[in-house]
């Protein structure tokens, strides 16, 4: 069994811990929160479990050998090292840290100490990003045009970070599973309507060598919630939609094709397919608790997973370029 502590006990703290205490190889053994009635609520969901409110406390515990922190971001590099320096494997809530440096210290201490690091990137372990996946390797979209991606709401405003740091995680973790591309810039426009102008609505493009394009839309001030992908191919089209209860990817044959003639003059021929459209079948097994497995198994194989540091930090990279390109006025920011 691997005793696992859990630090932060607010919005996505509970999920954490409830995923972690059903996995039969773990033992939930110790939760902390800074907050007295978060502790109190911990305490009474988990009565067996011994509460903190001082992660460093926490840390010392001998009987600890994994630690999830969920915390606000501003906080992930302090304790996600301290964790790392008292020997404890790492579950980090996403972003990794607030800059890409202190991401690579992390990277490096882990290694040094021989620890796992992993990023709670929660969507790369949904059913409908395992099969856009499948889907995409299997060529039958063929060459890939563009990725474009729409995750709006009203709210929830974070008191420390905007909304590209707090949404585009997802989807940037996302396409980089998915697209098999580095992007070589990244250029943004966005604004912000309250406290001091920190950016609410914000419209991202990561730009890459061979002219594939993505896009990105996040909001905070969307009257209505939408998480829809789309991507188009050669061979045919894939749209994600993660709110639909049933069919949440269709595979459209759908797709222009053009002909070049030089019959006296130049001409381009366009002609339009339009074909059929199918929903392929997507586990519906939650996505926190097949991740917190395969972190348990990954601690006890020693083996790195997927979406260890070194993914957090490209997603770093990115959501700092974005926010320099939004300083800029949408200047393309070199990666």
């Amino acid at each position: 069994m691997i005793n696992v502590g859990i630090i932060g006990y607010g919005y996505w703290g509970p999920n954490v811990a409830r995923n972690f205490n059903l996995c039969s190889s773990a033992k939930l053994s110790a939760i902390c929160d800074a907050n007295e009635a978060r502790v109190k609520v911990a305490k009474a969901t988990f009565p067996f479990v011994k509460t903190y409110s001082d992660p460093m406390e926490m840390l010392k515990s001998e009987d600890l050998r994994a630690v999830a922190i969920v915390t606000p971001v501003h906080t992930h590099y302090e304790l996600a090292k301290a964790a790392l320096e008292s020997g404890k494997h790492v579950f980090i809530e996403k972003p990794i840290t607030s800059n890409a440096r202190q991401a690579e210290e992390l990277i490096n201490l882990a290694r040094k100490n021989g620890l796992i690091l992993m990023v709670d990137h929660t969507f790369l372990f949904t059913g409908a990003v395992k099969k856009m996946r499948e889907i995409i390797d299997s060529g039958e979209l063929g060459d890939l045009y563009f990725y474009d991606s729409v995750r709006v709401n009203l709210g929830l405003f974070q008191h420390d970070i905007n909304v590209v740091w707090d949404l585009a995680p997802h989807d940037f973790s996302i396409m980089n599973m998915l697209i098999n591309k580095n992007p070589t810039a990244i250029s943004a426009l966005g604004t912000g309507h309250f406290d001091h102008g920190r950016e609410d609505v914000a419209y991202i493009f990561a730009h890459f060598d061979n002219g594939f394009i993505a896009h990105f839309h996040c909001n905070w001030l969307s009257p209505v919630k939408i998480r829809r992908t789309l991507i188009s191919g050669s061979k045919k089209m894939l749209v994600w939609d993660d709110l639909s209860s049933d069919e949440k990817i269709k595979i459209y044959d759908r797709g222009v094709n053009f002909e070049q003639t030089t019959n006296g003059i130049h001409k381009l021929l366009v002609s339009y397919r339009s074909g059929d459209m199918y929903a392929p079948k997507v586990s519906t097994t939650e996505a926190l608790q097949l991740e917190a497995g395969y972190f348990l198994d990954c601690v006890e194989k020693g083996v790195d997973p997927f979406n260890n540091g070194e993914a957090g930090l490209k997603v770093v990279k990115m959501l700092e370029a974005t926010d320099q390109s939004l300083k800029r006025g949408g200047a393309q920011i070199r990666i």
